[in-house]
């Protein structure tokens, strides 16, 4: 029966079936085919699985993400970034990954980053003289940094999977994510030269200051967000709501570019965005309920601890692994599934789990450019109307930059546990 499942799943990620529909097919029939499990339990899991205030914070920051853009506060960002840039050869892809550093911490999403920035960098970094590949990669490759700068949606899931403390994980990401950043502008720099790409013409001090001045709403989000939440004046939850009014106010009575007749529009814009995700999170813990049943989580648990090489290897392994699961699953499935297993062997060896946890997140959010799956390669590419195997040559270069820092990463783990440490000492 096992075997029938592995491969049911397969064929249906194959033929291109919705992971979240994949997950839930396979856990129905594999629970119907138990008689000692009533089918009941699927659905109760699924819901199960939803009831959390901590998985309140997806919707909220998506839907903090699609204000930013009808507001056109997302705009006004990267015409800030584009004054300061612009005028270097490669400006608007610099522009394009200081933008995303910068969005990454206001809306916690990846795919609301390609999507938001995306539709307006693209366009505008072709009809300046950009090739599409390098348009599509370095859009879809800087967006990663979503879930990688706090907030991140990806990093509320896995502290809520392995009951962690939000904050700290949030500030154990924030030194690589802008390491991340600075190493794709770095393949931006070699390829300005290398391709001779555009720049444009130098804006005056007093137009960057006024565009700089016009954008300050947008710009102080991130440190409202992550010194709310460091201060302990709210929750990550909590902090999603206040991006959202935030957002709200600041569209509708310092840029009036939100009417009221749009929000309709934008709430179902959000659950259509967020139900992609919830779902997916709601069928892998069904789906973990039958992995269970079946005792995967011995027989992994077993092949973690039986590793020699110690932490480093360890963590290699990990990042080979969910390297792997990245190509074909979303973020949330695959930490709802696998991180409960692989946690207990982590510990085990003294490797905190909240250095777990970044590695596992960063890991992943490079899945998001790596195909078949890689949702913000897919995003990207259909808004350039190239094809996904041109789209990936790309972003090639800016996803090895960051398998480069990701593996230093790796080499010394506990040197990202600085900031939090000194944040919250009592963690530590």
């Amino acid at each position: 029966m096992g075997v029938l499942l592995v491969i049911m799943f397969i064929v249906f990620v194959a033929i291109g079936v919705p992971i979240s529909f994949a997950l839930g097919v396979v856990s129905f029939v594999g629970i119907a085919g138990l008689p000692e499990i009533p089918n009941a339990v699927v659905f109760t899991k699924m819901f199960n699985g939803m009831n959390s205030f901590t998985l309140l914070a997806v919707p909220l920051f998506i839907l903090a993400a699609n204000l930013m853009n009808e507001g056109s506060i997302t705009e006004k960002l990267i015409k800030t970034c584009n004054s300061m840039v612009g005028h270097k050869r490669g400006g608007l892809a610099y522009s394009n990954v200081l933008v995303s550093m910068i969005f990454a911490g206001i809306s916690g999403s990846s795919q609301a980053d390609t999507a938001g920035v995306g539709k307006i960098f693209i366009p505008s970094m072709e009809a300046q003289g950009y090739d599409k590949g390098t348009s599509v990669g370095v859009t879809a490759a800087s967006s990663t940094l979503g879930s990688i700068i706090p907030p991140s949606i990806t990093m509320v899931v896995y502290a809520g999977i392995a009951n962690v403390a939000t904050g700290a994980l949030f500030m154990t990401g924030l030194i690589p994510g802008i390491l991340l950043g600075i190493g794709m502008m770095l393949v931006v720099k070699y390829y300005a030269v290398r391709k001779n790409f555009p720049k444009s013409e130098k804006v005056p001090f007093k137009e960057v200051l006024k565009l700089t001045f016009q954008s300050l709403p947008a710009l102080f989000t991130p440190i409202l967000l992550i010194g709310g939440i460091v201060s302990g004046v709210f929750t990550p939850t909590e902090s999603a709501a206040f991006a959202c009014v935030y957002a709200l106010l600041v569209g509708i009575f310092f840029y009036k570019t939100i009417k009221i007749k749009a929000l309709p529009g934008i709430i179902i814009e959000t659950l259509k965005l967020s139900s992609l995700s919830l779902f997916a999170l709601a069928t892998a813990n069904a789906l973990g309920e039958l992995l269970s049943y079946y005792q995967l989580n011995i027989y992994v648990q077993e092949f973690f601890t039986s590793l020699s090489g110690g932490k480093t290897v360890f963590l290699l392994v990990i990042v080979a692994f969910f390297m792997f699961i990245g190509t074909f699953m979303d973020a949330v499935p695959a930490m709802i599934l696998f991180v409960p297993i692989i946690l207990p062997s982590s510990t085990a060896l003294g490797i905190s789990p909240i250095i777990l946890g970044l590695i596992i997140v960063v890991t992943l959010a490079l899945g998001l450019v790596t195909p078949p799956y890689g949702l913000c390669l897919l995003i990207a590419s259909s808004i350039s109307g190239i094809t996904i195997e041109d789209a990936f040559k790309g972003t090639l270069p800016y996803f090895l930059s960051s398998i480069a820092i990701l593996l230093v990463m790796v080499l010394f783990p506990d040197l990202w546990l600085s900031i939090p440490a000194f944040l919250f000492p009592a963690l530590f």
